[in-house]
């Protein structure tokens, strides 16, 4: 299997019995999240595994052309979004196959949160509520559902926790995207947490705070 290069952060004192994958955004790498791990102040019980993939090189349309890391093309920045679909599927189904990894390690389904920021919650959106068993959750960080028109959630993740997270004031991918999101699962019959912030297209200090307190409170059921 040919999968997506990625920065490993294991647990420090145990073996790891979770596991968080992590997409990081357009012209970022799997470092850019790396600094976040410590400042979650996880408690060591959890024993988590964080896997933060780098997107592979590719040309973006609306950079004019330049190659850089990204998770599929986007052609145009307007408010619906305009992408090439195909390489976020592939891009998600990469993420699928870490998730497949961490289970082959001896993760079970239900203890791998999947997690996204801006491009990378786009492929988060698909991968994780069409994984075909039960995930422990979903991050979706500045982002946006673009495949929503095509997403068929898995029984098995009708249930999935979900928060979303957005600044009021982003201008790269505006809040109502996120709200959307939100709304579009709430037809499906989930119950999204949803939290927003006097900040822009970034991550503030609050929000790493929600994020430890969500992921604290999908992985804290470790049967021993």
């Amino acid at each position: 299997m040919n999968y997506l290069p990625c920065v490993e952060i294991d647990p420090p004192h145990r073996d790891a019995d979770a596991s968080v994958i992590w997409l990081h955004g357009l012209g970022a790498s799997g470092h850019d999240f790396e600094p976040i791990v410590p400042e979650l102040r996880l408690p060591d019980s959890l024993a988590v595994r964080f896997v933060f993939p780098h997107a592979p090189q590719i040309p973006v349309t609306v950079n004019g052309g330049m190659v850089m890391p990204a998770w599929y093309d986007i052609t145009a920045l307007d408010l619906e979004r305009k992408l090439d679909e195909g390489q976020l599927l592939n891009s998600a189904q990469r993420t699928v196959d870490l998730v497949e990894r961490e289970m082959a390690r001896g993760i079970d389904s239900t203890r791998i949160l999947v997690a996204g920021f801006s491009q990378g919650g786009a492929v988060a959106w698909h991968a994780a509520l069409t994984f075909a068993k039960p995930l422990a959750g979903l991050m979706a960080l500045s982002t946006y559902f673009p495949t929503a028109h095509i997403t068929v959630p898995s029984d098995a993740n009708r249930d999935l926790p979900v928060h979303i997270f957005h600044g009021t004031g982003d201008q790269v991918v505006p809040e109502v995207l996120g709200q959307r999101a939100a709304q579009q699962l709430r037809e499906w019959g989930y119950q999204p947490e949803y939290s927003n912030y006097a900040m822009g297209h970034e991550v503030c200090l609050q929000e790493v705070r929600d994020i430890a307190a969500f992921l604290s409170r999908c992985l804290d059921d470790r049967a021993d």
